[in-house]
């Protein structure tokens, strides 16, 4: 292994034959504590010491210093974590409510923002009903682990979150996955699913790539073999659409969707997810549905500040015009600079480095040095010739934030790719 270190990945020991069911592998142990491989994984879970905002402040992990950088990594889209109304919200629901909601919805856990809160999504995203959950993951495997059972046929883009793929598992629906955005493929698989009961799964915005669903010809498709959809707004609510609903709005098929799931921990700035559908499934799904079932009701004063995160999001359209003016000039900045964007259509910007781990961690290395917030995407979470730098673009980026951020980009990716 010592010889051939950079050949391996974390796809490589999920198999565990370690006698001791409390130990990991033990080639994991010596490939991770490889000083080569150490020197990667010191770029995850880095301490951020301020807000999330567009410059922010980290503890280090390469060097263990506090260093002060543009921040192109969160998912504050609409920096609506630190927005001051947001936070008075917060303050004023932490003055009533205390911290938690200190017990599972079903029993003691449900308060009166939380039945607000969901009808107000609801009305949003123009469905029936709504039900909440403590964590986006939570509430996307537990909508399907709740909705689907073992003869039903549970259909993924390739492409599709982790955690559709976890309440698939769960579930023990018969899982089927179609190439990404490919309707042939797609067809192929529902035609594997015909007659039976069966949920389709795709995102509006594929967050590694930044690209959108092919959504027209996938509602086509789907109906033309009575599948219903299931869409993961995760990256695209309050930011696609006329009203910013996402986008299914985006496309006009919002009727179309069966189910639309959303986090609150992306565009709205705080944490928990959401799914909206017809009235008897959500009630359906307050009966199945584990993580809600069993986990504590999420924060009310964290609901409180949802509250007012979508009040200031949708009373008018400021916060996603300056989102996609910043998207539009800094893809300009790097197209310019000849990098690969692969296909993105969104406030997700891949640049893509190619098939060297090295040069990607090494090029992470010198831009954070450089006062420059980037984190590296490696395999397995995208494809071994294709590993990157994912930048998640900002409303709250200023044209002077975007142009420093970019000199850096071409000091190091640009000019270093070019070696």
């Amino acid at each position: 292994m010592e010889d051939d270190i950079l050949s391996y990945s974390l796809a490589d020991f999920q198999y565990n034959d370690n006698p001791d069911v409390l130990a990991p592998p033990e080639d994991f142990e010596k490939w991770i504590n490889n000083p080569r491989i150490s020197a990667s994984f010191s770029f995850f879970e880095q301490q951020l010491l301020t807000a999330p905002k567009a410059s922010t402040e980290i503890l280090s992990n390469i060097d263990h210093k506090k260093r002060k950088v543009i921040n192109l990594t969160s998912y504050n889209y609409l920096g609506l974590s630190s927005h001051p109304e947001v936070i008075q919200a917060v303050i004023e629901g932490v003055k009533k409510y205390g911290l938690s909601a200190s017990g599972a919805p079903l029993l003691s856990g449900t308060y009166d923002l939380h039945v607000k809160f969901a009808r107000m999504l609801a009305d949003f995203k123009q469905k029936e009903d709504c039900i909440l959950y403590s964590s986006g993951l939570g509430g996307n495997y537990g909508a399907i682990q709740g909705i689907l059972r073992k003869n039903d046929y549970f259909v993924l883009d390739e492409k599709c979150h982790k955690s559709l793929v976890d309440g698939g598992l769960l579930s023990g629906a018969r899982m089927l996955f179609f190439e990404h955005n490919n309707i042939r493929s797609l067809g192929m698989m529902l035609e594997k699913a015909k007659g039976k009961r069966t949920l389709v799964a795709v995102e509006g915005v594929y967050s590694m790539d930044g690209d959108l669903v092919k959504l027209p010809e996938i509602v086509k498709v789907c109906e033309s073999y009575n599948a219903r959809i299931y869409i993961d707004e995760a990256h695209s609510t309050l930011m696609f659409g006329e009203n910013g609903r996402g986008v299914a709005e985006h496309f006009g098929l919002e009727e179309k969707m069966g189910v639309s799931f959303g986090t609150l921990s992306k565009s709205f700035g705080g944490v928990g997810g959401f799914v909206c559908s017809n009235a008897k499934i959500i009630r359906y799904l307050k009966c199945y549905s584990s993580p809600f079932n069993f986990s504590c009701a999420p924060s009310p004063p964290v609901v409180a500040g949802l509250i007012k995160a979508l009040e200031v999001a949708t009373r008018d359209s400021n916060l996603r015009d300056k989102l996609w003016k910043n998207v539009k000039y800094f893809k300009k900045q790097l197209l310019d600079l000849n990098l690969d964007l692969g296909g993105t259509e969104s406030q997700v910007i891949p640049i893509i480095i190619g098939p060297s781990g090295e040069k990607l961690f090494k090029m992470a290395a010198e831009v954070q040095k450089r006062g420059l917030f980037l984190q590296p995407v490696d395999f397995p979470a995208v494809p071994a010739n294709a590993r990157r730098f994912r930048i998640s673009v900002s409303s709250q980026l200023t044209r002077e934030e975007i142009d420093q951020a970019c000199n850096i980009i071409e000091d190091v990716i640009a000019k270093g790719l070019k070696k």
